[in-house]
């Protein structure tokens, strides 16, 4: 009786012990484990697919630009990243819907100036949104405005030409919306030098270029980098250049203060994500844009296209758009905006 007793006590023991060692085991073990699972979770970012959205048509400057550039960036964070075009409201429409994403980093998208700035400057239109709204990532290009025709055209064969014609007709000039770049150089000329050009308000580069070689509107108002391959193929033909010297894409382009005509148009084309995005999260970011754009296969590509990459980020990118905000408010007065 006393053996079957201590072989009872001897089981209940054993059992015990057992019980103790796999509660320890669990706790312990099971907390790293657990521990470990959710330290993966936190920097498995990014997982899945990103969107990236583009406020214009595509075929514009900035939607072919992020095809060219977004490859490199899918690289190096080992995720597809996605265009989504999103047109009109001169941006608006894809800014809007940036800015109220989720900020989980999987919701990105190209910022444009000066349309970004003069869409929340504008009193008209009421906006809360400002450079505060985004969480800055990299600027990508920094694309000089040009002045095109079609090469059919038979009333002016020139910038001097053009211009002179312009003074005493109304020519009507594509841009891609209200208070673009396209939109101010437009009112620029008009102010300063008196020509009588009418903007036409499209939907992106690609409607306006499109417009002017089937004759319907008379000239483009676009960026080196949309006109670059149409003047080289014969499309169209650049006939002035909106910067302070001739582009490296169209020497044989005169600039337009060559022509006694002092008037700059650019637009700078950068990614950003929702404000409230994690830091982490927008280091990757960062990081990842920032090899990309800097890729000498990338720029070649770029370069080949007319498009001129320009890499800033953190402080000097938003120098670059605090210095954008301040020209647009040097034009309020072209705008008509009441102050």
């Amino acid at each position: 009786m006393r053996k079957i007793y201590k072989i009872i006590a001897l089981v209940v023991v054993v059992l015990f012990t057992i019980s103790m060692l796999s509660g320890c085991g669990a706790n312990s073990g099971g907390s790293g484990k657990s521990g470990e699972s959710q330290e993966v979770k936190k920097d498995d970012y990014p997982n899945k697919p990103i969107t990236v959205i583009v406020s214009f048509a595509a075929g514009g400057g900035t939607d072919v630009g992020a095809r060219v550039l977004l490859p490199y960036v899918e690289k190096e964070l080992g995720v597809p990243l996605n265009v989504v075009n999103k047109p009109g409201g001169g941006g608006w429409v894809g800014w809007t819907e940036l800015v109220n994403a989720n900020p989980d980093g999987y919701t990105i998208g190209y910022i444009n100036t000066p349309n970004l700035m003069t869409g929340y400057l504008d009193p008209q239109y009421n906006r809360k949104e400002n450079l505060e709204s985004f969480a800055l990532i990299a600027n990508h290009v920094l694309d000089y405005g040009a002045i095109c025709i079609n090469p059919k055209e038979t009333r002016f064969k020139d910038a001097k030409e053009l211009f002179e014609y312009a003074k005493e007709h109304e020519v009507t000039c594509s841009t891609t919306g209200v208070n673009s770049d396209d939109h101010i150089a437009i009112m620029k000329f008009n102010k300063y030098f008196g020509t009588k050009f009418v903007p036409v308000h499209t939907t992106g580069a690609a409607e306006g270029k499109a417009s002017v070689m089937g004759g319907h509107i008379d000239l483009y108002f676009a960026n080196v980098g949309e006109v670059t391959v149409p003047h080289k193929n014969g499309e169209l033909k650049a006939v002035a250049i909106m910067a302070p010297e001739r582009s490296k894409f169209l020497p044989d382009v005169p600039t337009c203060e060559e022509l006694g005509y002092k008037v700059y148009s650019w637009s700078a084309r950068g990614i950003a994500a929702p404000k409230g995005i994690e830091q982490a999260k927008l280091d990757k970011l960062v990081a990842a844009f920032e090899k990309a754009i800097n890729n000498p296969e990338h720029i070649k590509k770029m370069n080949d296209m007319g498009l001129d990459v320009k890499f800033l980020k953190g402080d000097d990118y938003m120098k670059l758009l605090k210095d954008d905000e301040k020209g647009v408010l040097e034009v309020s007065d072209l705008l008509g905006w009441k102050k």
